[in-house]
């Protein structure tokens, strides 16, 4: 009996060539998985649902059945290539069963034993078993396999280190919202697979109800040819992404839905009929959208705003932007947020009216008129986000190297700030527009999986929170 190690040990290795395999021979191997080694068996099998790769979570599970069939593969795999036979080896046929969960912290262990020899091309049939540290049985079954008749003896060198993100923020908003209650949602004009994807998945997981509305028959087709069951799901036919985004903002006002989603019409064609004077769902507050980033090398979460609706926003508007971004901070459990007000230096100059403005907003939450945050600026990027930085330009700041939200001074500035993170810094965006009547949730193209379920727990987030009377309430 041989037994095996970590994944990256560094050895000699010699195959076992078909004529010194005996039946009834056994090889066994253990390791401990890592959060990694779960990071690469989702990459694997494609399946990333943050419901099942929890990263947040030490102990974190993963349940989903492709997954495990990953990680315990991957086992049987490296035995087979790596220690009985080896070198050289074929795999041809297999008949695997899997069951049960793995987490990080787990031993795996797996056994092969050799149930029969079969000259003809020198194949061997293996019975292969996993189980974890408590017996549990993960995958049971037989592969059969070409075994080398040749000799091969080669230099083991260790695999690359793979380093797989895990972050807290995201994980965090998905276990808030399990507790929601599941919001009706309007999704305007999904005529796309990815507008349509992402509010099934979000309905898969119990975050939304949806309400599909566009022109049927391109659903329809759309539906069939990405593989997509929309039948458990109401459908508003509509003969275009005009008549989409005028009937959802109809079904918000009227209280039949409790929030929108975009589908694949423009970002202005929505808003036209958010913001229409007589049939919109306009409040006394600006509305503006808000960046809910989480950033590998950042602790918390980071609101950014607005960076896709407010291009060029005056005093007025950017008091209710900030608002906005307090109030939404305080529904994610942030309990008083730090407001960090952006320019490109940290002293109030008369030729630069964002540091004006910035010591105006100060100012007004000096006086009750912002309310539920510490605000401070003006703060160049550098000392908003650095204690370092702050302390080298002696900056003395509540909110200086630790804010919750950054408030850009116009939507360029904003729009490239949250690019570079994600494209640059490895950050993921939730989206959300506030401000209206009901929340807003801005899909894009880009969006992964993790960030369209992201936006969509954070609007079921403030739904409840509206529904239980407490959003903006302090």
């Amino acid at each position: 009996m041989e037994r095996g190690g970590d994944m990256r040990d560094t050895r000699m290795q010699a195959n076992v060539i078909f004529e010194e395999i005996t039946i009834g021979q056994e090889t066994v191997w253990s390791c401990m998985l890592s959060r990694n080694d779960l990071g690469v068996f989702a990459l694997a099998t494609g399946d990333l649902d943050p419901f099942y790769v929890d990263g947040s979570d030490p102990g974190g599970t993963v349940e989903a059945e492709s997954v495990e069939a990953a990680g315990a593969g991957v086992a049987v795999l490296t035995m087979l290539g790596r220690q009985m036979p080896g070198l050289g080896t074929k795999i041809e046929e297999q008949c695997l069963r899997f069951s049960g969960s793995l987490c990080v912290g787990d031993t795996l262990t797996t056994t092969l034993r050799v149930l029969e020899k079969r000259d003809e091309g020198g194949r061997v049939v293996f019975a292969c078993r996993c189980v974890n540290q408590t017996g549990r049985e993960l995958l049971s079954g037989t592969v059969v396999v070409a075994a080398p008749r040749e000799r091969l003896t080669f230099s083991e060198t260790p695999p690359p280190e793979l380093h797989i993100r895990h972050s807290d923020s995201f994980v965090e908003l998905f276990k808030a919202c399990k507790v929601c209650e599941t919001v009706r949602c309007a999704v305007v004009h999904p005529c796309d697979a990815d507008s349509l994807m992402g509010p099934v998945m979000a309905a898969n997981r119990g975050i939304i109800d949806p309400v599909l509305i566009g022109p049927e028959e391109k659903i329809r087709s759309v539906a069939a040819a990405a593989g997509i069951d929309i039948t458990p799901y109401r459908l508003i036919a509509v003969p275009h992404s005009h008549a989409a985004a005028d009937k959802g903002v109809e079904m918000a006002r009227a209280g039949e839905v409790q929030a929108l989603m975009k589908g694949s019409l423009h970002t202005d064609e929505l808003l036209a009929a958010v913001l229409s004077s007589a049939t919109g769902l306009r409040t006394a507050r600006r509305i503006s959208h808000i960046f809910v980033m989480d950033v590998p090398s950042y602790p918390r979460l980071l609101l950014i705003t607005d960076a896709a609706v407010n291009i060029v926003p005056d005093l007025g508007a950017k008091a209710d932007i900030v608002q906005n971004a307090i109030d939404l901070a305080c529904c994610l459990g942030i309990t008083v947020p730090k407001v960090a007000i952006l320019s490109a230096v940290e002293t109030v100059r008369p030729n630069m009216p964002s540091t004006i403005e910035a010591a105006a907003l100060c100012k007004m939450a000096d006086r009750g008129q912002i309310t539920g945050g510490i605000l401070d600026g003006p703060l160049a990027f550098d000392n908003a986000i650095s204690f370092q930085a702050a302390r080298s330009k002696a900056i003395e700041s509540p909110v200086a190297g630790q804010p919750d939200i950054l408030l850009v001074p116009d939507l360029e500035a904003g729009n490239m700030l949250a690019k570079q993170l994600s494209y640059l810094a490895g950050a993921e965006g939730a989206g959300i527009v506030l401000g209206a009547r009901v929340p807003i949730v801005l899909t894009s193209r880009a969006d992964s999986a993790r960030t369209r379920l992201a936006s969509a727990a954070v609007m079921a987030l403030v739904a409840q929170a509206q529904r239980q009377g407490t959003f903006g309430i302090r």
